[in-house]
C-alpha cells in the first residue's frame, strides 16, 4: 500500500510542478492569440475606412458635383443670389 502512495505522491508532485513551468506561459499566449484577433479586427477596420478615404478623395478631385456638395455641407458656402438659412436646434429645458 505504501509504495502505492509514494506513486501517487511524486504523480500529484510532478503535475504540480508541470503546471507551475508551464501554466504562466500557456496564460501568456492566451492573453497575446486574444490580443491578435483584436488587432486582426482592428486592421480591416482601418482597411475599410481607408478605402472609403480613398474613394472620397477621388470623387473630390474627379466629381465636380460631390464637390459642390461637399463644400456646400462642410464649409456652408452658398450660390450668389442664394439666401443662407441656418436652423438651431431648441433647448430641451
Amino acid at each position: 500500500m505504501l509504495p502505492k502512495l509514494k506513486k501517487v505522491f511524486w504523480f500529484f508532485g510532478v503535475v504540480v510542478f508541470l503546471s507551475v513551468i508551464f501554466l504562466p506561459g500557456y496564460t501568456k499566449l492566451q492573453e497575446l492569440k486574444d490580443k491578435n484577433s483584436d488587432l486582426v479586427v482592428k486592421v480591416r477596420k482601418l482597411r475599410i475606412e481607408n478605402a472609403l478615404l480613398q474613394e472620397q478623395i477621388r470623387r473630390m478631385e474627379e466629381d465636380e458635383v460631390y464637390q459642390e456638395r461637399m463644400v456646400r455641407e462642410k464649409m456652408g458656402i452658398v450660390r450668389k443670389g442664394e439666401i443662407p438659412i441656418k436652423v438651431i436646434p431648441e433647448d430641451k429645458n
